[in-house]
C-alpha cells in the first residue's frame, strides 16, 4: 500500500477516530454529526457496489451534486475502489455536462437530485460510455439510463458482506501515489475546458504541505462552503481535513453563510475574496473598534484563522481584517499545481503577497516574469491532450501563465495573468487586475470588469455595492432605475465616476479608467459571470457587453 493512497489515508483516520466526529450538515433546519466509523463504513460499501458492477481500476466515474456529506463520501468510496472521479460544477449546462462525461469517457455518473439528473438524461444518448446513475434523492422513474438512489446503491454494498469488502481492500491495495485520483476541468474562457489529471501523490503531498504550512491545525473545526468540484476546496477543505483530523461542518450555501458562522463557530475556514469583500463592505463604514467588534460577531470567538486563495485578495479587505485582530491569509495556486503553490504564515505574513512556497515546491520566475513551479504538486499532465500539456510543463516546470515576482526575502505577488494584459492603442501595458483591485477598494464599488485592449484609453463595468450606492441616490436625490441592464441616471452616474476618479489617482494617466458602464445588477454566477469560486469572468463578461463597451469609444 503506497503511503500516497487517499483512500487508505482516511481509512487509517478513520479507523483511530472512530465515533467522532468527522462531519456535520444540515438535515431538516439542525446540524446532525455522522462519524468516522459511519464515514468509512459508508465508503467501503459504495466502493464495494462499484466494484461489483464492474468498475475497475482507472475507470472515469462523474460526480454532478452541489456540497453535500455524500458527495464526500463518495468521493472516498471512488477513489478506494482504485477509480478515477470527475466533478462537475453543479451550475453546469446540459451540454457542458455532455461534454465532461465524454470527454472523460465516464462509465457511471453521480448527481445529486432530479434538477441534475434531467442534465444528464437530456444528453444521454450522446454519452455512449455511461453505464448508471446514481443519486443521491429520489428520482422520478425512467427507463434512459439504469439508476438507483445512493441509499439503495449503500444497501447493495453492504449486502455483498464480507467478499465485498475484501474486494475493496484488495483494490484499495493496488493504488500507489502515481494512480491516477481525478480529473477536473478548468472553466476555459473559449473552447472547450481542459481536463487536469491530478494523481492521489498530487493530491496527498500538497494537502501535507499545506498542513504543515499551518493553513489549518490539528482538530480544528471548520465551516465549508467552496465547491468540492472545485480543486481548492477539495484539497485544503476535503484532504487537508483527513490528514488534520478535523471536524468539517458543511454550510448550507453561500448566502447562508453568516448564519452558519453562528451556529458553527470554527476555529478555521478557507474562502475566496468574495466573501471577504462582501463581509468588509457590511463594516467598512464603522469606526476600528466597531469595525473589530462586529468582525468578531460575525465569525465567533473561536476563530484562529481565515484563509483565501482563488482569486487576488484586495489589499485593503487584507489590512481591514489583520487590523481588526482577525488574521486573513492568502495563498495562490491553480488547478494544474494540485492547487497550492504558496501560502503566507501566521508568523510570516506579509500582506499583498501571496507568501513563501509551502514545503517540497519550488518557484521560479522565467520569460516575461512568467511563474514557474516544480514539485510533487505539478499535475499528470491534461487529458487526450498531450500537446497542451507539453505547452505547460517544461522540463518539469508548470508554467502558470500569471506574471509575479520573488522579493528578497522569499515571498512571491502576483502582478498579473500574461493573457489578460490591456495593450492600448498606444502601446501601453497595462494590469487589468491592478486596475480593478484599486476599483473595488472603493465602499460604493463591489465589482468591476476593465477594458482597453487595442483602444485608446480604459474603461470599465462597474457593479455598484447597492446597500451603499441606494443611500447615496436617496441623499441625492437621485433614482436606482434602470434601463436595460444599465443605471442611467446622470447624478449617479456623476457620483461613481468621480469616486472612480478618486482611487485611480494611484496610477498613471494612460493607466486611468476614463469611462464606465454602472450595472444594475452584481455578476452572476448565473449569468455564468462568475467562476464556481465566485471568480469574476473577465473575457466571457467582455465577450457579453462588447457592444456597451466599444460604444463608450465612438
Amino acid at each position: 500500500m503506497s503511503e500516497y493512497n487517499l483512500g487508505a489515508m482516511h481509512r487509517q483516520v478513520a479507523n483511530r477516530l472512530g465515533l467522532r466526529p468527522a462531519l456535520r450538515y444540515k438535515d431538516f433546519g439542525r446540524y446532525r454529526d455522522y462519524c468516522w466509523r459511519d464515514y468509512r463504513s459508508d465508503a467501503d460499501a459504495f466502493a464495494a457496489k462499484l466494484i461489483d458492477l464492474g468498475i475497475g481500476s482507472g475507470d472515469r466515474v462523474g460526480l454532478l451534486s452541489e456540497n453535500r456529506f455524500e458527495w464526500l463520501v463518495t468521493d472516498i468510496g471512488i477513489l478506494s475502489a482504485g477509480a478515477v472521479d470527475v466533478p462537475l460544477h453543479a451550475p453546469l449546462a446540459p451540454k457542458q455536462v455532455e461534454y465532461q462525461l465524454g470527454h472523460s469517457e465516464a462509465r457511471g455518473v453521480i448527481v445529486s437530485d432530479q434538477a441534475q439528473a434531467d442534465k444528464v438524461l437530456e444528453v444521454v444518448a450522446s454519452l455512449p460510455n455511461l453505464e448508471f446513475l446514481i443519486s443521491f434523492e429520489p428520482l422520478e422513474p425512467q427507463s434512459a439510463l439504469p439508476n438507483w438512489t445512493w441509499a439503495g446503491f449503500l444497501q447493495a454494498g453492504r449486502n455483498l458482506g464480507e467478499s465485498g469488502q475484501e474486494s475493496v481492500r484488495q483494490r484499495e491495495q493496488t493504488v500507489t501515489g502515481e494512480s491516477l485520483a481525478t480529473i477536473i476541468y478548468t472553466s476555459g474562457t473559449t473552447g472547450n475546458p481542459k481536463g487536469v489529471m491530478l494523481s492521489h501523490s498530487n493530491l496527498h503531498s500538497n494537502s501535507e504541505a499545506m498542513l504543515a504550512s499551518g493553513a489549518a491545525q490539528q482538530g480544528d473545526i471548520s465551516l465549508s462552503w467552496l465547491p468540492y468540484s472545485h480543486i481548492y476546496a477539495r484539497t485544503v477543505d476535503h484532504y487537508q481535513a483527513i490528514l488534520a483530523e478535523m471536524t468539517i461542518c458543511i454550510a448550507e450555501s453561500v448566502d447562508t453563510l453568516v448564519i452558519n458562522l453562528a451556529e458553527v463557530q470554527p476555529t478555521w475556514m478557507a474562502s475566496v475574496p468574495r466573501f471577504y469583500e462582501k463581509v468588509w463592505s457590511s463594516v467598512d463604514q464603522l469606526p476600528p473598534a466597531d469595525q473589530a467588534k462586529r468582525l468578531r460577531a460575525i465569525f465567533g470567538p473561536r476563530l484562529r484563522q481565515l484563509s483565501s486563495g482563488g482569486a487576488p485578495l484586495p489589499r485593503h479587505i487584507a489590512e481591514g481584517f489583520v487590523g481588526a485582530g482577525i488574521p486573513l491569509l492568502e495563498g495562490y495556486g491553480l488547478t494544474e499545481s494540485s492547487p497550492v503553490i504558496s501560502f503566507n504564515q501566521l508568523d510570516h505574513n506579509k500582506i499583498g503577497t501571496v507568501g513563501k512556497p509551502v514545503p517540497g515546491v519550488e518557484i521560479a520566475i522565467g520569460a516575461e516574469s512568467e511563474i514557474l513551479t516544480r514539485g510533487p504538486h505539478v499535475m499528470q499532465g491534461y487529458w487526450k491532450n498531450p500537446e497542451a500539456t507539453a505547452e505547460t510543463i517544461v522540463n518539469g516546470w508548470l508554467h502558470t501563465g500569471d506574471v509575479g515576482e520573488i522579493d528578497d526575502e522569499g515571498f512571491l505577488t502576483i502582478t498579473d495573468r500574461m493573457k489578460d494584459l490591456i495593450i492600448t492603442s498606444g502601446g501601453k501595458n497595462i494590469s487589468p487586475s491592478e486596475l480593478e483591485a484599486l476599483l473595488v477598494s472603493d465602499v460604493y464599488i463591489d465589482q468591476a470588469v476593465t477594458y482597453g485592449d487595442g483602444r485608446q484609453f480604459i474603461s470599465a463595468l462597474i457593479a455598484p455595492n447597492f446597500p451603499t450606492l441606494e443611500a447615496k441616490a436617496e441623499e441625492l436625490g437621485a433614482s436606482m432605475q434602470a434601463e436595460g441592464e444599465f443605471l442611467t441616471d446622470p447624478q449617479i452616474h456623476e457620483f461613481v465616476m468621480d469616486r472612480v476618479s478618486r482611487v485611480m489617482e494611484a496610477v498613471s494617466q494612460p493607466e486611468r479608467v476614463k469611462r464606465i458602464l454602472i450595472l444594475a445588477r452584481p455578476f452572476e454566477l448565473a449569468a455564468d459571470e462568475l467562476t464556481a469560486t465566485l471568480k469574476v469572468r473577465r473575457r466571457f463578461i467582455i465577450d457579453k457587453y462588447n457592444e456597451q463597451l466599444s460604444a463608450l469609444y465612438d
